[in-house]
């Protein structure tokens, strides 16, 4: 599972599929009205640190793919 909070439509678990990228889970899940596309951030425990992953969301719409992130379990992307 990867998990959504904040300004999504739909918060929670959500099942992650094989090779899931940051545009998908967003698209699945939706954002509201009020969601600050430019503060998005994924949360993701590595090797014992918790690290904080800017998301350029507007740059990944372009399909400038680099910053398009694939999704790794137990991820958690917040929508401010």
């Amino acid at each position: 599972n990867i998990y959504m909070m904040g300004e999504s439509s739909r918060k929670g678990p959500i099942d992650l599929t094989p090779g899931m990228t940051i545009l998908q889970a967003i698209g699945g899940a939706g954002l509201t009205d009020n969601a600050n596309t430019k503060k998005i951030y994924i949360l993701r425990d590595e090797n014992g640190k918790r690290l904080k992953i800017p998301v350029h969301y507007k740059e990944a719409l372009k399909g400038n793919i680099q910053f398009d992130i694939p999704l790794k379990a137990g991820d958690t992307i917040v929508v401010p």
